[in-house]
């Protein structure tokens, strides 16, 4: 049985391998926060939304087929709870009953899977019995296929010859094995037979003719023969012990890719729940093949931000449609870096199937994400700011793919301006010319200032907002670079207007 609720024709797989990237998109994205909305106190959630966040899915057709499964979700998310639920306590419950009874000895085996195979069975038809009566409310292709799989292989028919099964191997009648002799008069090739004794009354049991038998008693102190008895009884059953074990392993498989891959929607309707409390609006993305540019948007905000602080976030409108390069400039404070995460978020939102923090959001499949953030110094460090971030740059590219997107927050400012201008213009140039998205914030109005006087088509120029009297408004608007970042500001917000005596005496 499958559940391919992840994808289309594989399994979800939580052992899958995080990219190179992680450490550096949980820390500049602020990722823990969203695992952490999405999973509440599940440590299962948090994993499942870890790995789909930081695995990006890189067909469009995966991702729509994931966003028809979570809008079915949305639409039925009790039911959706009740099925996580469902799976979960099978398991759980499993687990406790093996460590229970747990044995080596194929009749231990066997009796520990009786027991586990009847919790199953009452699991599945609960399972069986949502799929009954909630199935015409799912639309999508993956909980159609779920529903209807359940439907067809847990039919009334294969729970009542489950159950046949489960009662005979308890052996009420004893137990019926055949052998044969090999060599020295060994006995091998022990089978398990299927008695054939039919229920009858005591007295048609009395007079019913008897073949003929041979047949033997164990005295009651007779340790050794029960101990040899007991021996050619569990050659007996020890494979039927292996194949009931092995079936129970396959639905306890089942039960738990079921739980995992529903853990990753069930993650979505937490944090779906957290944004509707706090009045934010979420919607489904359109992605677009990774060789189109596209990027446009309608009041995105930074979803992270919005989770953590109380006050309403500024949501911002872009059109970068064609263009490889984005080059974010302004006021100090002004929200360029909240607006830069938001990007990488709601990137990493799309190509996971979710829906993102917007009223509408379009962009191009990438590749690969990657970030290159300014790093708090670093008093062990051996070497340098500028070499640190060079060698960094240096790692990202190593692992670049067509089509990736990279993400710098004030990059190259460790050095002076004209120094950090041309190594932003070179490699900045190097990615572009290979293909490669860039969203750049930075206060380096040199470099800024010769890439806009270029006018190049493949380029968009974005500011940080500034009233005249100083104020921000958090929005990022068109606009050229400006050889001020209106650091003083930030001077008068901290230590007032200039005192008049001093600048009559030159102090100012």
């Amino acid at each position: 049985m499958k559940v391919f609720l992840m994808f289309k024709d594989r399994d979800f797989d939580l052992e899958s391998p995080l990219p190179q990237s992680e450490q550096s998109l949980t820390e500049d994205l602020d990722l823990i926060t969203l695992f952490k909305a999405m999973a509440g106190d599940d440590t299962l959630l948090f994993e499942v939304a870890k790995r789909a966040v930081l695995s990006p899915l890189q067909d469009a057709d995966q991702i729509l087929y994931r966003q028809h499964i979570l809008q079915d979700c949305l639409d039925n998310s009790a039911i959706v709870r009740k099925v996580y639920d469902l799976a979960g306590e099978s398991i759980e419950r499993e687990k406790k009953m093996f460590f229970s009874i747990f044995s080596r000895h194929p009749r231990g085996i066997l009796y520990s899977s009786i027991g586990v195979m009847k919790m199953f069975v009452e699991g599945l038809k609960m399972l069986r019995a949502v799929a009954d009566e909630h199935a015409d409310k799912f639309s999508s292709a993956g909980f159609t296929r779920l529903f209807s799989m359940l439907q067809e292989e847990l039919g009334d028919t294969y729970f009542a010859a489950l159950q046949d099964h489960l009662t005979e191997l308890k052996f009420r009648s004893g137990v019926l094995i055949s052998a044969e002799l090999g060599r020295g008069n060994k006995g091998t090739n022990y089978t398990l037979r299927k008695s054939d004794k039919k229920k009858k009354s005591w007295i048609q049991r009395l007079f019913e003719k008897k073949a003929p038998a041979f047949g033997f008693s164990i005295a009651d102190r007779d340790t050794s023969g029960a101990r040899a008895l007991s021996e050619l009884e569990d050659r007996g059953i020890n494979r039927t012990a292996n194949v009931l074990a092995q079936s129970a392993d396959h639905i306890l498989n089942f039960l738990t890719k079921l739980r995992n891959e529903l853990a990753f929607y069930v993650g979505c309707l937490n944090l779906r729940e957290h944004l509707a409390r706090k009045g934010y609006a979420v919607s489904f993305p359109k992605p677009a093949d990774p060789d189109e540019r596209v990027h446009s948007f309608r009041g995105l905000y930074n979803i992270c931000l919005a989770l953590n602080i109380r006050q309403r976030i500024i949501g911002n409108d872009t059109n970068g449609d064609g263009k490889n390069l984005v080059l974010i400039t302004g006021a100090n404070e002004g929200g360029k870096s909240t607006f830069l995460r938001s990007i990488g978020l709601a990137q990493l939102m799309m190509q996971c199937g979710l829906f993102v923090p917007a009223h509408s959001f379009s962009a191009n499949i990438c590749g690969r994400l990657f970030t290159h953030y300014r790093r708090k110094e670093d008093v062990s460090m051996r070497s340098g700011k500028l070499d640190e971030e060079l060698g960094r740059m240096s790692d990202i590219v190593d692992h670049l793919t067509p089509h990736s997107l990279v993400l710098f927050n004030e990059s190259f400012a460790a050095t002076n301006e004209r120094e950090g201008s041309e190594i932003a213009r070179q490699i900045v140039g190097g990615l572009v010319e290979r293909n490669v998205k860039v969203f750049f914030v930075t206060h380096l109005t040199e470099y800024a200032r010769g890439v806009y006087d270029r006018h190049p088509a493949n380029a968009l120029f974005l500011r940080a907002e500034r009233k005249p009297d100083g104020s921000r408004t958090f929005r990022i608007v068109k606009g050229e670079p400006l050889q001020t970042s209106f650091g003083e500001d930030l001077y008068r917000k901290i230590f007032g207007p200039p005192d008049s005596s001093l600048s009559s005496a030159g102090l100012r």
